[in-house]
């Protein structure tokens, strides 16, 4: 294993404390507390350099506030100084760590994402059924509360296999223990720093190098905490899922949930990503369904508003129509068309 012994010199260099910034103002131009940060901006990089490179750096609080996707989650906004860290800091360790990840994890990588990691399970549950001929069976499991239970000392160990500088440890674990899930255990990633992303990745790395490489699991695909394996024999999942149980349980204190382990034939549908994967074709869930068409009533109430120009509203249009594309969905695209005003934007 190959091993970095001075990052900490790039993660503090006013370059790429730069790129950084303008890497992070994408699309947030109009808040107000980047505005603020920016009126300042060369004496707020220049004092966080300082700050670094004297140690006397310090992660500030985070904002709490509420979104439904769909389900009801905590997400955590950290302060506009911080961010631009955060994302100096995502740009130096993941060409460290991501050429060791496995090929079919899909979550937060370049070149992978949601319609990659849905299409190649397609394509594996095709090849095991040798195009549903034959019975093929998926086990999918979702991790309990992943990013309210990562533990800190265990993530620190495992950055620790592969960075040697102290000085680059030594803020990494500031970032990681500036926020606790709870009060009485040093647990948890925030939703919302963009850290969170290559340090989830970091984590389930491990599971995924036991799967691949001790277990030998041939057909396996993970996306963030969602993973799932195909294969023609159902005892064989259960197993399987055992060994994968205690693992998480011995070596990450992670849980798999128990009311979301479900074994299914690939003739009853595969939920993965918010489709549903048959023999033949792909069809969204009912849930995304409906939270697409209230996302697009959202939005369409904030251009007849004012609040989003009109070329605002059809880029978010369009972005649904795409998420459809992956679909068999042609008539739920026609109706949205219709519905929303696609045909009137010009």
């Amino acid at each position: 294993m190959k091993v970095y012994n001075n990052i900490f010199k790039d993660i503090v260099s006013l370059e790429n404390l730069f790129l950084a910034w303008d890497e992070f103002k994408k699309d947030k131009r109009h808040k107000l507390d980047v505005q603020k940060f920016e009126f300042k901006l060369e004496q707020n990089i220049f004092a966080l350099q300082r700050d670094l490179n004297n140690k006397a750096y310090q992660h500030g609080p985070y904002l709490g506030f509420y979104i439904t996707d769909p389900k009801l989650r905590q997400i955590h906004k950290a302060t506009v100084r911080d961010r631009v860290l955060h994302h100096v800091i995502y740009k130096i360790l993941t060409p460290l760590f991501e050429p060791a990840f496995i090929a079919n994890s899909f979550s937060c990588r370049k070149g992978k994402g949601t319609h990659r990691g849905l299409n190649t399970l397609a394509k594996i549950l095709r090849k095991v059924s040798q195009n549903n001929t034959k019975v093929c069976y998926a086990l999918k499991c979702d991790i309990k509360k992943f990013f309210a239970s990562v533990d800190h000392s265990i993530l620190l160990s495992i950055i620790k296999e592969k960075i040697k500088d102290e000085n680059a440890l030594w803020l990494i674990e500031e970032v990681i223990n500036s926020y606790w899930a709870n009060i009485w255990e040093r647990k948890g990633l925030p939703i919302g720093n963009l850290t969170s992303q290559i340090f989830a990745n970091i984590y389930l790395d491990k599971l995924d190098q036991f799967a691949k490489h001790q277990l030998r699991i041939k057909h396996y695909v993970r996306y963030t905490d969602d993973f799932v394996i195909v294969s023609s024999d159902q005892d064989y999942l259960e197993n399987i899922l055992a060994s994968i149980s205690t693992f998480l349980a011995d070596k990450l204190l992670l849980q798999i949930h128990p009311q979301k382990i479900f074994i299914r034939k690939f003739q009853q549908g595969i939920d993965f990503l918010g489709y549903i994967i048959l023999p033949h074709y792909k069809v969204m869930r009912t849930k995304t369904k409906k939270r697409m068409v209230k996302k697009l009533e959202f939005r369409r109430n904030e251009y007849e508003n004012d609040e989003i120009t009109k070329y605002t509203y059809k880029q978010s249009l369009q972005a649904y129509l795409g998420v459809l594309s992956h679909a068999n969905a042609y008539k739920l695209s026609e109706e949205l068309k219709h519905e929303f005003g696609f045909y009137l934007l010009g």
